[in-house]
């Protein structure tokens, strides 16, 4: 907002137009009592409520603006009936047209100049230009506060989302830490209590056993702290998930061993070639997703699962027959995003998710995942 408009007081706006209407009425029509003087300043009074009732305010100052000539009072509602309502063509076009009608017509209407054609048609162009200016006016100042507000609008929906993508970012970064705490520090700290054991049980030394009880015990201590400094990252929002073991490729035969299917695995791949955890992960969550939707979609189907390496990628493929009529169907809920999530983990590692029935009534999913990932 404008500091000006900050500072100013609430009443001006309201008041200046009124005092601007009284000052019109007095110049044109002069202080001496009449109806044209009364009416003049009745239609400056009303301009008061014009912003709660703008139709009625402009239908109030059209015997005023007829009879005493005035100016501002007729201009000032008929702009604010376009700037304050909501954009009714009809309601612009009914108001403009009687604005134009009234300004056309003198008064009293005897004096038209019927006998002046050209006179008149002057007239009407005059009256009808006169009308639409203040409609474009409110119009234009109406467009300009509602682009203000959607502007603010965005900006606070802005600083929405850059405060949630650092609340992510954080919870990201915790989740690292846990996780490092967890699989890295955790474990070191672990040897070296069982060292300081094996120490303290074999030597014979007295102060070597002294000391390597301490280091057992400040080894115990300090692993109490970090799972509890563990367990605060995870619960400040990190990604619980992410601080298990990941599986790996090598995790499928238990897997498969654990889905209680018909399952025919083929591993046609060298455990021993190196790839990157993240494509190793990709694969083995392509798999346990594709047996879920055959549990939940084929029940007593048959499986096959191939996992081979054509072309120095990693390929993984999941294909199943028909379902079984004899075996009831589970009835486990579905999101339907596992086969969206698969499809981006894939592209994001450089790879591709392809998923499609076949021609015996059965479904397949292939998966491409480049060695590096």
């Amino acid at each position: 907002m404008n500091p000006r408009a900050r500072s100013r007081p609430a009443w001006v706006p309201l008041v200046a137009p009124v005092a601007l209407a009284v000052a019109d009425a007095l110049l044109v029509n002069g202080v001496t009592p009449g109806a044209a003087l009364l009416l003049s300043l009745a239609a400056a009074v009303a301009l008061l409520w014009r912003r709660r009732f703008p139709v009625t305010v402009f239908l109030a100052v059209l015997p005023g603006f007829y009879i005493g000539y005035i100016w501002f009072a007729p201009l000032i509602a008929l702009y604010t009936v376009a700037a304050v309502r909501r954009p009714d063509r009809r309601l612009l076009g009914v108001t403009g047209l009687l604005f134009a009608v009234v300004h056309f017509l003198p008064y009293p209407v005897s004096d038209l100049p019927v006998g002046n054609p050209r006179g008149l048609a002057l007239d009407a162009i005059n009256a009808v230009v006169i009308a639409a200016a203040p409609i474009a006016l409110g119009l234009l100042s109406r467009t300009r506060r509602e682009l203000a507000a959607r502007l603010d609008e965005l900006t606070r929906s802005r600083a929405r989302e850059d405060r949630l993508l650092a609340d992510r970012v954080l919870a990201t970064e915790r989740a690292r830490l846990a996780r490092e705490m967890h699989d890295v520090v955790a474990h070191q700290v672990s040897l070296i209590s069982l060292q300081a054991g094996a120490v303290q049980v074999s030597t014979a030394d007295t102060r070597a056993r002294a000391g390597a009880r301490t280091i057992r015990e400040l080894s115990v201590r300090t692993l109490d702290e970090l799972r509890h400094m563990v367990g605060i990252l995870r619960a400040a929002g990190a990604d619980t998930e992410e601080l298990t073991p990941q599986p790996k490729l090598a995790d499928l035969l238990r897997l498969i061993e654990l889905s209680a299917l018909d399952v025919t695995y083929e591993a046609a791949y060298d455990p021993a070639a190196e790839r990157s955890e993240a494509v190793e992960r990709a694969a083995f969550r392509t798999v346990q997703e594709a047996l879920t939707n055959v549990r939940k979609h084929a029940p007593g189907a048959k499986v096959r699962v191939r996992v081979d390496e054509p072309d120095g990628g990693l390929r993984v493929e999941v294909r199943n027959g028909p379902a079984d009529s004899a075996v009831p169907a589970p009835g486990l809920p579905g999101g339907g995003h596992g086969l969206v999530g698969l499809r981006e983990r894939a592209q994001s590692l450089g790879g591709t998710l392809e998923a499609a029935p076949t021609e015996d009534d059965g479904f397949v999913v292939r998966a491409r995942f480049p060695r590096g990932g």
